[in-house]
């Protein structure tokens, strides 16, 4: 949620923020430099949070005591007060970056312009650890300077950037925003790793964020923004990163080959001017003059309240649908798969399973669980074998959902799945909503089903509500899963059906099903 623009501009958060800025600067002892991370801890971080969250009772204490903290730092530069007032500080980002890491457990993989949002609150707290270490006079492996450096980096080039680049999202949706958001939610990371061990890794993460801000700049010019006033600041922002970006790779350069063109006091005043000034002040006040609402919609279909072991089992029955023409018009479809649906004991099915050669590992030792669960216990072989099973009612009032029933299968006696099946309309559609109980949670595959060609597809890559997600208590997560059925008719009485799965669009598992009248 975000707040009025006006009450950014002019709410006690931000005057107190601009007053203690101010007051730092007539007290502090240390260089006027240090400064930069002063304005990103009492400015722009809070002005930011401002319009992520809805600020209550509970974020003005937790703000305030961290804006506080920062103030009596210029003033108490050494000492066990010090490192009082510092951990406050880190707290405070702690807390930041627990509200981020809460949005995205409320949602999960989802809409990138929102990600960016969580993983930069996420960030923040990384960027408190590296500015504590400065305060305390830590042994980072590095200069006080650098340990400096690389907290203001955590604040600008991580929380700041990352939140900007959501809230572009909210405007601007491509499949070019797509490729650029992984790039640089990655970047901070990569940077302050390659610093860290491998110089030649901080130029090329330097040179993939060069990409992904020039790409940025372009795609910012191509964007329709609240007023004219909004978007004169964030392209001018985002130009300033593109500016600085560009002497980063100088210095990264010279930091990895040994042959410096730019010097770190030339760094400090230029990265001082541009990321303050134009990325920082005017980026941030460019969102507040019209902060861009969120896109996420929420979901509101019926889950099952079904964890762990399987409850409420009834009586046999026939299939997994009643009527699969509420799914799909069955005019086309063969009456061979739609009696599949709809009397599935009548069919035998026999199934080829396949892991990618990358994923096998992974399958090995999570079958070592699987095998104990006795849900999605798929055979590490991929020897064709007769997978049986039954169908079996479930109490409505246990699932809670609309005519469930569960389809138990196995091989050579070893439960494979259990999938409680039902179904749930959303903007006149009907999806299949199949629960998979696991312990405390659930895993929900909403599948989309359509017809091609005469063949049936069945996809969580579809509109609406369609996904995988996971359900534990509360919360509803989607996972980076995807996957994919096409089932078609060989001949009569007989079926194949292929089943393909991914995870981060990368394929993993694929089964081949051989579906045989009985």
């Amino acid at each position: 949620m975000q707040v009025n623009s006006k009450n950014t501009f002019v709410s006690l958060i931000t005057i107190v923020g601009i007053i203690l800025f101010v007051a730092s600067g007539l007290f502090t002892k240390q260089q006027p430099f240090f400064l930069m991370l002063t304005a990103a801890q009492l400015l722009f971080v809070p002005m930011m949070l401002q319009q992520v969250i809805m600020i209550r009772k509970i974020h003005c204490f937790f703000i305030f005591s961290g804006m506080i903290s920062i103030f009596l730092l210029h003033i108490v530069s050494s000492g066990p007060w010090s490192i009082v007032l510092v951990l406050i500080y880190v707290t405070f980002t702690l807390f930041v970056a627990v509200l981020g890491a809460e949005r995205f457990l409320r949602r999960g993989f989802t809409n990138w312009e929102e990600i960016s949002i969580d993983i930069g609150m996420m960030y923040l707290f990384i960027g408190g650890l590296w500015f504590f270490a400065y305060i305390a006079g830590l042994d980072t492996g590095f200069s006080p300077l650098i340990t400096w450096l690389t907290g203001i980096h955590f604040h600008y080039s991580a929380f700041l950037l990352c939140i900007s680049l959501g809230f572009f999202g909210r405007l601007h949706d491509s499949k070019l925003y797509r490729w650029i958001v992984p790039m640089i939610l990655a970047g901070p990371m990569l940077v302050a790793i390659g610093i860290t061990f491998w110089p030649v890794l901080e130029v090329i993460s330097v040179l993939v964020y060069i990409f992904a801000i020039y790409s940025l700049i372009v795609l910012a010019f191509q964007t329709h923004f609240a007023t004219r006033l909004q978007a004169v600041c964030i392209r001018l922002s985002f130009i300033a990163l593109g500016v600085t970006i560009l002497f980063s790779f100088l210095y990264a350069t010279g930091n990895a080959f040994g042959e410096w063109t730019i010097r770190m006091d030339f760094m400090l005043a230029f990265h001082g001017f541009f990321n303050c000034v134009i990325f920082g002040l005017i980026g941030v006040g460019g969102w507040a003059m019209s902060p861009p609402k969120t896109n996420q919609r929420t979901w509101d279909f019926p889950i099952s309240q079904i964890c762990g072991k399987l409850e409420g089992i009834g009586d046999s029955h026939p299939g997994l649908v009643d009527d699969l023409s509420v799914f799909v018009d069955t005019e086309a479809l063969p009456k061979t798969i739609i009696e599949f649906y709809e009397q599935t004991d009548r069919y035998q099915l026999f199934a080829s399973i396949k892991w990618a050669v990358w994923f096998k590992p992974f399958a090995m030792i999570y079958k070592l669980v699987s095998k104990q669960m006795q849900q999605l216990n798929l055979p590490i072989s991929s020897k064709e074998t007769e997978m049986t099973g039954e169908i079996k009612r479930i109490d409505t009032i246990v699932d809670g959902r609309v005519k469930p029933r569960a389809w138990i299968r196995k091989v050579q006696q070893q439960t494979v799945f259990v999938a409680i099946y039902s179904q749930h309309k959303t903007a006149g559609r009907s999806y299949m909503n199949i629960a998979l109980p696991l312990p405390l949670s659930s895993m929900i595959g909403i599948l989309q089903i359509d017809e091609k060609n005469g063949c049936l597809i069945l996809t969580s890559e579809g509109e609406e509500d369609a996904g995988i997600y996971l359900t534990v208590g509360q919360f509803l997560f989607k996972l980076p899963l995807s996957e994919h059925f096409t089932i078609t008719e060989t001949s009569k009485g007989n079926l194949t059906a292929l089943h393909k799965m991914k995870i981060f669009g990368i394929p993993f598992l694929r089964i081949d099903y051989r579906i045989l009248r009985k």
